[in-house]
């Protein structure tokens, strides 16, 4: 790509010597059409050197598109993309692809492909007692030059904010689920510190805890940061533009994702008037047009008119902001006030001691959310309430009215394969009215064809996004949940938001999503090394209780 122009927008003063700020990135006149939509239409964009930014717009919109045209690995059909020559690119993708035979920390120091093949030899010498020969000085040299020796120590301590432990570093990457090899990927881009950090959707493989430590991390980050994510509190934290997909245009707006909500409404109001003012005037035009058409002394009156109207550059009508769905769910029976527990329970798996001795009460009306490290034990902990786990020791003890609803992380177990998406939903409650089901399914990204769709075809996302809404439409009196704003935007997270805000229920749940951990959880549950620590109070709370708030380093990964 060809170096960019110099941004003129800034000046920094250091000494007597005055440096101009240039852009890092620039998208000039940027035209791209798939599947014959117009994607994109002359439309621009900058990112700034140490610019915190946040690319937003509805599923399909184009926003990975516009990732790969700036990594190179699509085309626009017309425009200009240029990146500064001395910018270096680390890209984090949703999925991490094949994993290797590479350890988990050769990945994270693997911060160029030459660095990567110097950790292998120099490791294979080691294992030989070879360190005379060529590949090895030649190794060395490059471990070296690279500071490999203060690689290594910076590695393993981001490696160990995103949860992994000291007997992970040398497992190798293909015995990890594909989450766990996000991390490692995820590490190697912090350790190398690109001048521009690509990230899309990077909170999707984390827990709580160590989306923290991430989100903190990026707080202190030196370089830009250009991201797609569907985390709101994730963007509030950290952007400062926000670029929205709109019409095939790229809209810029200053501030965080949720100052983003306040301007684009603003600004749709704005449009939505000039429309309508233009229309009169339009309409007032044609009116004098049509009456003194035939009239010859208002000849060029008419003439100018007409000459008016096709000189006028045109509004187009503002698409409302999408909203979102307001629809009164129905409520569960009321359950007994001890809606169910957990005495001197005891669960293993294999070898490994999970709970011992546990003692739990869920009373009607908690909101509870679990929180903790990976593996502490939290999704055991929901299948063992939801009485899917047969426990090793204690009771279970529902109360006699408890109706229990298991949102696990496995969702497609209760869907008809045969039925349509909208026959799903109409049977899970059949008091409820087609176009009400209809509304609810928009709200959780069901369009109107997608509503005909067999259950059979749908995607695991789809299937996902069914099974929250099956639960919805017809509550039982205690919820329990495994990540349910997996697979939705924002909007549909904010749906959800609102439906659980009226559920009358008790509902314990797991999310990474802090936005909505903070609208719904009234106390916390902190599981960590088989001990279930309470807090008789929210997220925030619990990081002000736990010290966390002040201390992120004293987190229990």
């Amino acid at each position: 790509m060809p170096p960019l122009e110099q941004n003129c927008e800034m000046s920094c003063l250091f000494g007597n010597l005055v440096y101009t700020a240039r852009a890092m990135l620039t998208i000039k006149k940027l035209t791209k059409a798939h599947a014959g939509r117009t994607l994109f239409f002359e439309t621009e964009l900058v990112v700034n050197w140490g610019e915190r930014i946040a690319l937003v717009g509805p599923n399909g919109a184009g926003k990975s598109t516009l990732f790969r045209m700036i990594l190179g690995q699509d085309s626009p059909d017309e425009g200009q993309i240029a990146m500064d020559d001395y910018a270096t690119v680390g890209y984090l993708a949703q999925e991490a692809g094949d994993p290797t035979d590479r350890t988990v920390l050769e990945i994270a120091m693997s911060v160029t492909p030459e660095m990567a093949d110097a950790i292998r030899t120099l490791r294979e010498c080691d294992k030989m007692g070879d360190n005379t020969s060529d590949a090895y000085a030649h190794a060395m040299d490059t471990f070296i030059s690279h500071d490999g020796y203060q690689l290594e120590p910076k590695a393993k301590r981001i490696l160990k904010g995103l949860a992994f432990k000291d007997e992970d570093f040398h497992r190798p990457a293909r015995e990890m689920s594909g989450g766990w090899v996000m991390r490692a990927h995820m590490a190697q881009l912090l350790v190398a510190e690109p001048d521009l950090l690509m990230l899309d959707e990077p909170t999707n493989h984390l827990d709580l805890m160590s989306l923290l430590w991430f989100q903190r991390y990026l707080m202190n980050y030196p370089g830009a940061i250009f991201m797609i994510s569907h985390d709101r509190d994730f963007m509030d934290s950290l952007v400062e533009t926000v670029y929205d997909i709109e019409n095939g245009e790229l809209v810029r707006y200053t501030g965080n994702y949720t100052r983003f909500l306040e301007l684009k409404e603003q600004r749709y109001e704005l449009l939505l008037a000039a429309w309508r003012n233009q229309q009169r005037e339009i309409a007032h035009i044609e009116s004098f047009i049509e009456r003194f058409r035939s009239v010859a002394s208002k000849a060029a009156q008419v003439q100018s008119r007409v000459k008016q109207l096709e000189k006028l550059r045109r509004i187009e009508k503002p698409r409302q902001m999408r909203r979102v769905f307001k629809f009164i769910f129905p409520q569960p029976p009321r359950s007994m006030q001890r809606v169910l527990e957990l005495e001197k329970v005891g669960q293993s798996y294999g070898e490994k001691r999970i709970y011992r001795n546990l003692d739990l009460l869920i009373e009607r009306g908690d909101r509870i959310v679990l929180v903790g490290p990976n593996g502490a034990g939290k999704s055991t902990l929901l299948k063992i309430l939801a009485g899917v786990l047969p426990i090793d020791e204690g009771r279970r003890v529902p109360g006699t009215t408890t109706r229990i609803g298991y949102f696990s992380q496995m969702r497609s177990e209760n869907l008809t394969p045969n039925f349509t998406v909208l026959e799903e939903i109409m049977n899970a409650n059949p008091e409820l009215r087609e176009e009400e089901a209809r509304g609810v399914l928009g709200s959780f990204l069901f369009r109107r064809l997608d509503c005909e769709k067999r259950v059979e075809v749908l995607s695991g996302g789809e299937k996902s996004r069914l099974s929250l809404v099956k639960f919805l439409v017809n509550p039982p009196n205690l919820l329990l949940m495994d990540e349910p704003t997996t697979h939705l935007d924002l909007m549909s997270v904010e749906a959800l938001s609102q439906a659980l805000k009226n559920y009358e229920g008790t509902l314990v749940f797991i999310s990474h999503d802090v936005h909505f951990i903070r609208a719904l959880a009234e106390k916390t549950l902190h599981i960590s090394h088989g001990k279930v620590t309470p807090y008789a109070g929210g997220y925030d709370y619990y990081l002000e209780k736990s010290g966390l708030m002040d201390n992120p380093d004293a987190m229990d990964l």
